[in-house]
């Protein structure tokens, strides 16, 4: 089976290794229309559902685990029991607290692919002690009130209104939109709008602007890229959550879009009467193994106009390897990661960004940062933030990062550093890691020692569930910071079911310095 793909592969052939008898997917998309739609390029888990349903990708296949001791976990925010290995994939975190009860409710928004062949791919939990404990939400309270769930976790606590918003990937919102639903508590959930219809979204971020001076006070955002309009990386926005603007194009052709973000309360030495608001995007060159380029789009105006800067030169990507659908690179021995990351931003007009590259050393991946101290119109030259001094086996990849209003910030990634060998399959010793961080104290100017934020060495968890691709651990993870710490989920393979270590979300409240 033969597929055009964009930029550097030109057509590619795939060999089918799983059985594709029927032409219609589950999921109402014709095979012979996934170059079309731009179902290679798209990250959300219905895309891979497709692909796997062509035949074009592995779904998870059954692999014994190594029975090891298990460490403590920090908490375990995804604490639904699972039946087997092949139940158990949830990943791709987001986190938010309230700004109403002093950080005490924690809403944790991921993927996870319901038991029992589900076309449902969506899980919730919240805490009401500050993140002490958790509480996965069963039912999952976002499979019903939009249809099918197809994942891209998004979720805010709007100050001005008072109430949760959060979403993901709907076929009730015109077949792959974006729905989301709403709750005053964190605890009980019912279904809002359609932030949009659309037929190929992929990958949506959310904000809010919680700033009370702020002339767009409570004003919320959505970006996404619409693969029924070329990928286009679009924005919306709402004052109630009810009504969505129409969309406003940033890029007509297809760049990612990475997060939508913006000031925080006391950063108004730029922006005038609004926040600013800012979509971090990355130019991927056609995918593979081609270099990146990072883009940030700014608002001045509540989201109505918008201008771009390039941050930095164009780089190579992280990674040691190609997924099975050969446009995503991947981190053995199943992390599927182009190099994303998440911007922040202080206060003064400071903004911050920390992505993956190829490594200054041989590496396969490391940490760089790049900040504009005018409010992004300029930025600095790239840092690397990881400080260990042997590149072999130490990549590091997929950053998270938050700012609070003081400017204290926390980036935090993936990193093996302590791992001893290769990683070549999921039970090599080579492939455990931790959750490793850094942390300043004055807005980005400079960085304090390295922390480790996970409590143990982390064993690399399976994907063995059949309705997910093979090469997946979740694309990204979305930290945000209040009340002195900055809350930090990831995901985690210390729990082990029948002999195979799954993926679980995990949580830190790491204390700000």
């Amino acid at each position: 089976m033969c597929f055009a793909l964009p930029m550097i592969f030109g057509a590619v052939c795939v060999l089918q290794p799983a059985r594709a008898e029927a032409q219609m997917t589950s999921v109402g998309v014709d095979c012979s229309q996934i170059a079309n739609q731009g179902i290679m390029m798209q990250d959300n888990l219905r895309a891979g559902r497709v692909l796997i349903e062509c035949g074009i990708v592995r779904g998870g296949q059954p692999s014994t685990g190594v029975d090891a001791p298990l460490s403590p976990p920090n908490i375990q925010a995804s604490n639904r029991p699972c039946a087997d290995g092949q139940s158990c994939t949830k990943s791709e975190s987001t986190v938010w607290a309230s700004t109403k009860n002093n950080g005490q409710t924690i809403v944790v928004n991921y993927n996870d692919h319901n038991p029992g062949g589900s076309s449902n791919y969506t899980g919730t939990s919240v805490s009401t002690d500050g993140g002490a404990t958790f509480k996965e939400m069963i039912p999952p309270p976002f499979s019903t009130g939009h249809g099918n769930n197809f994942g891209d976790p998004i979720v805010v606590f709007n100050s001005k209104l008072n109430k949760w918003f959060a979403g993901d990937l709907a076929d009730g919102c015109g077949g792959q939109g974006i729905g989301l639903w709403t709750s005053r508590t964190g605890t009980t959930w019912k279904p809002g709008a359609c932030a949009h219809n659309g037929g190929g979204d992929d990958r949506q971020s959310m904000w809010v602007d919680n700033e009370p001076t702020s002339g767009t006070y409570g004003r919320m955002y959505v970006s996404w890229n619409d693969f029924n309009n070329n990928g286009a990386l679009s924005v919306t926005h709402s004052d109630n959550g009810t009504a969505w603007s129409a969309a406003v194009i940033l890029n007509r052709n297809f760049i990612r879009d990475v997060q939508v973000t913006g000031s925080p309360r006391g950063a108004t030495r730029f922006e005038g009467a609004n926040s600013t608001v800012f979509v971090a995007a990355m130019n991927e060159n056609g995918g593979g193994f081609a270099n990146r380029q990072n883009v940030m789009y700014k608002s001045l105006d509540g989201g109505v106009t918008w201008t771009s800067s390039t941050m930095g030169a164009a780089f190579k990507p992280v990674g040691e390897g190609l997924c099975d659908n050969p446009y995503f690179v991947k981190v053995n021995p199943i992390w599927r990661h182009m190099g994303w990351g998440e911007p922040a931003v202080g206060p003064t007009g400071v903004v911050h960004y920390a992505y993956a590259a190829f490594g200054r050393r041989k590496d396969f991946g490391d940490i760089f940062y790049v900040r504009s101290a005018d409010n992004g119109a300029t930025w600095s030259a790239p840092k690397r933030l990881n400080t260990d001094k042997n590149a072999t086996f130490k990549t590091q990849w997929m950053p998270s990062v938050s700012s609070d209003l003081n400017g204290k910030v926390t980036v935090s990634w993936y990193d093996r550093r302590a791992a001893t060998t290769a990683c070549n399959v999921v039970s090599d010793p080579g492939c455990s890691y931790e959750r490793v961080g850094i942390q300043s104290a004055d807005n980005g100017a400079t960085f304090l020692p390295e922390i480790t934020i996970s409590s143990a060495i982390i064993p690399q968890p399976a994907q063995n569930d059949p309705g997910i691709q093979a090469c997946y651990a979740g694309d990204y993870d979305y930290s945000t910071a209040l009340n002195g710490n900055a809350y930090v989920t990831w995901t985690d393979g210390r729990v082990n079911v029948g002999g195979t270590q799954v993926q679980n979300v995990d949580f830190a409240a790491v204390p700000l310095p």
